[in-house]
């Protein structure tokens, strides 16, 4: 990883596509549609398409252009002590939001991924909350969200036979739960409350009609409905905002009150970053929280991001690198709350225990 890596197509790389195709339970004669943009990496398109077709699979794809907005946001109608709405905003670029536009309600398109038997989404940031995914899931179609990273990475984190029982377990765990506490030595206190939320995870495949994974894979997680976080959450030296392919440098500290953050503290560019950027949506729900989880993938390393160019890592691998706690802002469907301003916020040395029993102390997964 620590050389300049093209994008050209490698065997292993060919040959790891086409195993995670297999363990989809891709046979010959399906139906497989390549989704893609104008944006996408070229290289994961045509991997995606020729390992298909080594599966003898029927395969098409579908190239729609990428969206881009230059605009200025509307003028909220208030202003809070966190600094959303205090003047009108120029659109930022949105990042890691698992949202793409691309598709636009096209019924010709969303009929066409319905109708096949895998999607192999290839958008830059994946169909996870786009709206059109109920219609297409509905349909009968599987959807594999390949992450936008080097495939490099993605041939590195082929999912395994151990990964799914143990996602399994802790998705398990996590529904049976009431509450979630998360506690670190840097100063986190949080406090999460389980009930009514919505609860799954990844392995990086998936083999049932109507259900949608991506890989990389390898994290539980957990949709908290509204009004059930509150807290404190420090980042600390080492742990890392993904929406800046950054690792954290000072301390940040948030705030959080019914489950929105209501004071970013910190000196230095870490946090001023963060007060810039999510001040510029314009949108109090930008503040809010949209997941909670932990990684439980072994192979997923915290240090890989130092080893890549920032065009060549979209950072799944760090979201989910074993005994790190996600923290995340923005989009919850189960809170009813809907915006582009995300963040996904790995943290290190946390202990997460659900109803009081460990499933994470001080960074290491606990058997």
């Amino acid at each position: 990883m620590n050389f300049m890596l093209q994008e050209t197509l490698e065997p292993a790389w060919l040959d790891a596509f086409e195993a995670v195709l297999a363990r989809c339970a891709l046979q010959p004669g399906d139906t497989v549609a390549v989704l893609c943009e104008s944006q996408s990496r070229p290289v994961l398109v045509e991997l995606a398409r020729l390992a298909a077709a080594r599966r003898g699979a029927s395969v098409f794809t579908l190239v729609l252009p990428s969206h881009v907005s230059a605009g200025v946001l509307p003028q909220p109608t208030q202003a809070s002590h966190v600094g959303w709405g205090a003047t009108p905003a120029y659109m930022p670029v949105a990042r890691s939001t698992g949202a793409s536009p691309v598709i636009r309600q096209l019924a010709p398109v969303v009929s066409a991924l319905a109708g096949s038997t895998l999607v192999v989404d290839c958008t830059v940031e994946g169909l996870m909350h786009a709206p059109e995914l109920p219609a297409i899931l509905k349909g009968g179609a599987r959807v594999l969200y390949v992450s936008n990273e080097h495939p490099e990475a993605l041939a590195r984190l082929l999912p395994d036979d151990t990964l799914e029982p143990l996602v399994k377990d802790h998705v398990k765990r996590l529904r049976g739960a009431q509450r979630m506490h998360v506690t670190s030595g840097a100063g986190t206190d949080l406090d999460i409350r389980l009930f009514g939320a919505t609860c799954g995870g990844n392995w990086g495949y998936t083999t049932r009609p109507g259900t949608m994974t991506h890989w990389p894979g390898g994290l539980a997680l957990a949709f908290p409905a509204a009004g059930s976080v509150n807290g404190t959450l420090v980042l600390a030296e080492g742990d890392v905002n993904l929406t800046f392919k950054r690792y954290i440098e000072r301390p940040v500290t948030l705030r959080i009150e019914s489950d929105y953050v209501t004071r970013i503290e910190g000196q230095g560019v870490d946090a001023e970053l963060m007060r810039s950027y999510i001040a510029a949506w314009g949108d109090r729900d930008a503040y809010a929280v949209s997941h909670v989880g932990y990684g439980l993938n072994r192979a997923a390393r915290w240090d890989s991001m130092a080893l890549y160019d920032k065009r060549d890592f979209n950072g799944t691998e760090l979201r989910a690198f074993a005994g790190n706690f996600l923290y995340s802002t923005g989009a919850n469907e189960v809170a009813g709350r809907h915006t582009l301003g995300h963040f996904d916020l790995p943290l290190r040395g946390c202990t997460v225990t659900l109803d009081g029993v460990p499933v994470v102390r001080d960074g290491e997964c606990v058997a």
